[in-house]
């Protein structure tokens, strides 16, 4: 311990170390203790060897690009966060493991395995499609802790659209800060959200946060608390169940034309 001498610089003097027991060392994805050895001698053969973990739509020409203070690295490479994070996992029996669990604070619980995950965002990527979202557009998240905060984040990525996440206790001013800061063309928010029994106003403060001159052009609000049907403003926003089964209606529809198209072209004079 360190002797209380009445200042800060004496809390600042700390030289415990607390190793790990060995049950938890085994569990480690990286185990090797030469590891901070291999990377500092080399590091770009060091994350070059990690980069390859990863599925790549087109291999880098560079690993790095290395001009004080600035660096770029795998220059020329192309990825997907979300192609990574869901899609590579889908050829495997991984596909059937849960991807995450989520439990709410009123107790409702979700187990999303990758192949569930990979149709919801997949179907929100094409709700925002159909709100006009291209690469490079602006989306902000006003979002509680819900599976919807995750969905949207992997959709916006898979769009290569950047999002912004907004803290849900943040104020409607706060929010409109961020939201002129990025230029969003879209926010994603819920009626409500659970803290400590209490429901935080989230729709209301989304209200409040784009009155005026704003470039938000749709907002999407998911049902949470139940707390914001009369607040819904035509031609702006949209309840997020409803684009959902829009896209799956078109989906579907597409599907069963398909189907006649394959089947029954010879019966109708299809082509």
């Amino acid at each position: 311990m360190v002797e209380n001498t009445g200042n800060i610089e004496a809390l600042l003097q700390e030289d415990r170390s607390f190793p790990p027991p060995d049950s938890f060392k085994e569990q480690a994805n990286i185990q090797d203790p030469d590891i901070y050895r291999k990377a500092n001698s080399d590091p770009e053969a060091f994350w070059e060897g990690f980069a390859r973990e990863l599925d790549w739509f087109q291999e880098w020409d560079q690993v790095l690009d290395w001009k004080p203070p600035y660096a770029k690295w795998f220059l020329g490479g192309k990825l997907n966060v979300s192609y990574n994070c869901i899609d590579r996992h889908l050829t495997s029996a991984r596909r059937n493991k849960a991807a995450f669990i989520w439990e709410g604070e009123p107790g409702d619980r979700k187990v999303y395995t990758y192949k569930d995950l990979h149709r919801e965002v997949c179907q929100f990527a094409n709700a925002l499609k159909s709100l006009g979202v291209k690469k490079g557009d602006r989306v902000t998240l006003y979002l509680p802790m819900i599976p919807e905060l995750p969905i949207a984040m992997l959709a916006c990525a898979r769009l290569g659209a950047p999002h912004s996440v907004v803290f849900g206790g943040f104020s409607a001013e706060s929010l409109r800060d961020r939201i002129e800061d990025s230029q969003s063309k879209i926010l994603i928010t819920a009626d409500g959200g659970y803290r400590r029994g209490n429901i935080i106003p989230l729709k209301q403060n989304v209200d409040d946060s784009l009155s005026g001159n704003t470039p938000v052009e749709n907002v999407v609000v998911v049902r949470r608390t139940e707390h914001a049907d009369d607040k819904m403003i035509d031609g702006r926003d949209i309840w997020w169940h409803d684009i959902i089964w829009k896209i799956y209606d078109q989906h579907l529809c597409h599907q069963m034309v398909k189907y006649v198209k394959n089947h029954f072209s010879h019966y109708f004079g299809l082509q």
